[in-house]
């Protein structure tokens, strides 16, 4: 059956220091929309809830606003800002580059992400 839903009546949201993630379920898939605010860093505001030594969550998103860096459990890093489609593997930390707020729609990490 066909279903459409909006972002901006989320089924769910997770807040986290300096950011949230607002999720839909749409015929049994998660997205969710994530924001960052300036001075968000994984290991600083989503690792207490995570309880990992990195993000161990896989995402497949894509970037509407903002710049974020990503450094990889092996030591390789990445760079995504906005109109990127990026895929970004388990085992990283993130963190927001310059002032602006980061919004990434992530069409795989949503159903684990910052989940208690």
């Amino acid at each position: 059956m066909a279903e459409a839903k909006n972002l901006s009546s989320p089924d769910e949201t997770r807040t986290f220091d300096k950011g949230k993630l607002e999720i839909v379920e749409v015929n049994g898939s998660q997205v969710g929309r994530a924001t960052f605010e300036p001075g968000w860093k994984w290991s600083e505001c989503v690792k207490p809830i995570a309880g990992t030594d990195s993000c161990q969550v896989e995402h497949f998103g894509y970037v509407v606003s903002g710049h974020m860096a990503l450094r990889y459990d092996d030591g390789s890093t990445q760079e995504v800002g906005p109109g990127d489609l990026a895929h970004m593997p388990a085992g990283h930390d993130a963190w927001i580059v310059g002032n602006d707020t980061c919004v990434v729609v992530d069409f795989m990490g949503a159903p684990t992400y910052a989940k208690k």
